[in-house]
């Protein structure tokens, strides 16, 4: 479970996020939705404790994301999107299992956990080539069985299918699904209105580091009045630029 409580970090001055409060319960998929620059990748790192916040603190499983980094980090499954990070001269499977021993799993564990990804990722025709030649989408089918190889039960992403194919992009959306249906607390960012109208139980819109709007697509669409995501998506902002 993920409860964030009064989120904020401070960049000189200017606040990318301010005062955020919400949470995801086991097997649910919050949508973190909201403009570049709105701070929902701020939010996400500070999770990840790659950031520490300025002020307010998260919970992961009850760790705090401040004072227990360590407890955390074996918690969490990180996917993004763009550049992956892998080291082009490792075989998929070794870069799999390098994030596997970082994370003290034993060899054994760690064997049995790739193979089990490479079968579920469809990915064991090229588990044992070096990634450096890859398409985008084997790639991310790499980074992904490195996101979850050592079994998190918090899942955080952070635009995944950016850049990628429709095939390679359902293979990303069908592995989120898997994540919830395996009662994973689950955030994620996206751009892509179809997308989260399609992976999120319950949406939350972050606008210039606040949370403007908590809710689910179903009841979005009621209160303004349009079934179109990406229209109501402009009605929220615009409304929010007015003010």
């Amino acid at each position: 479970m993920i409860e964030i409580k009064n989120l904020t970090k401070t960049f000189k001055n200017n606040k990318a996020v301010d005062s955020i409060t919400f949470n995801v319960a086991k097997g649910e998929i919050v949508g973190l939705l909201g403009e570049n620059g709105a701070g929902k990748t701020t939010t996400l790192r500070m999770l990840a404790t790659i950031l520490k916040p300025t002020a307010g603190t998260a919970f992961i499983n009850g760790h705090n994301v401040i004072i227990e980094g360590k407890e955390v980090r074996g918690e969490i499954g990180i996917l993004f999107g763009g550049e992956v990070g892998l080291y082009d001269r490792l075989t998929a499977r070794e870069n799999i299992k390098y994030f596997a021993k970082l994370n003290a799993m034993s060899d054994v564990d760690a064997d049995e956990s790739i193979e089990y990804l490479a079968q579920m990722l469809d990915m064991t025709e090229y588990l044992e080539k070096r990634v450096g030649k890859f398409s985008r989408g084997m790639k991310q089918k790499v980074a992904i069985a490195r996101s979850i190889v050592h079994k998190p039960s918090v899942m955080l992403f952070d635009e995944p299918t950016m850049g990628l194919d429709v095939s390679s992009a359902r293979v990303v959306q069908d592995f989120i699904l898997k994540c919830k249906k395996d009662g994973k607390a689950i955030i994620l960012s996206s751009h892509t209105m179809s997308e989260v109208k399609k992976l999120c139980d319950r949406v939350v819109v972050i606008h210039k580091g606040i949370i403007i709007e908590d809710g689910t697509c179903e009841s979005f669409m009621e209160k303004y009045k349009s079934t179109d995501m990406e229209e109501i998506f402009m009605k929220m902002v615009g409304e929010e630029n007015e003010k």
